[in-house]
């Protein structure tokens, strides 16, 4: 008995954490080491800046961030999880990118006193696809990540309490936010928000429940 109640304690899920967060691992991408896992999202972040551009980005998100969710089984909460976190970030990008992008020349359209460049929208484009690569790595390491099993493995590899416990915090928030988010969203639902239906309307539902979450 007292054997089964350790086992019990051992792999309890960290108070805090959705629940999806917390399952044993069903796949070889959730069996990978932690460590390991968030080097590859930090190597896949930083590379989308170093390569720049608008395809560079979109190739690593597709080969480092698309194809392992897609083993993981996580592709669809990933994408709902990415598009909630970055969409503030990356609406911003586009709006000051495409109408206030300095020395451009390529008008495309006017919108009153502000006018919208071609050189400001190709730039825009760059930061989306560089945003969509760094919110895919990071958001694909917490889907498939336990926190605890990453403050063990610190510790294990002799990194201080300290710091554990910083990474420990840090872990915390992704989740942290999407449980908000799913809260947020159920009262929005109670309110008549429409958050089913075709993209679209998805998409326009998506907007009131940024806002609240952010904040």
């Amino acid at each position: 008995m007292a054997g089964g109640s350790q086992l019990t304690d051992a792999t309890a899920v960290p108070r805090g954490v959705p629940a999806f967060l917390g399952r044993p691992g069903p796949t070889a991408i959730h069996r990978l080491n932690p460590l390991t896992k968030l080097t590859l999202a930090i190597v896949t972040s930083v590379a989308a800046f170093v390569v720049g551009g608008t395809i560079g980005p979109i190739v690593l998100l597709a080969l480092f961030v698309g194809v392992p969710a897609v083993t993981a089984g996580v592709l669809r909460r990933l994408l709902r999880t990415s598009l909630l976190l970055s969409l503030p970030l990356a609406a911003s990008a586009v709006l000051v990118n495409t109408f206030f992008f300095p020395g451009a020349h390529e008008v495309l359209f006017r919108v009153g006193p502000f006018t919208a460049t071609g050189e400001g929208l190709r730039f825009a484009l760059e930061i989306l696809a560089r945003i969509g690569a760094i919110s895919g790595a990071v958001t694909l390491f917490y889907l498939t990540t336990r926190p605890a099993d990453l403050v063990v493995d610190l510790e294990r590899r002799g990194i201080s309490a300290r710091i554990a416990f910083v990474a420990n915090a840090s872990v915390q928030t992704v989740p942290a936010m999407v449980d908000r988010a799913t809260q947020i969203t159920a009262a929005q639902r109670a309110r008549g928000l429409d958050t089913e239906g075709s993209v679209w309307r998805r998409l326009r539902g998506i907007v009131p429940i940024v806002g609240p979450v952010i904040l």
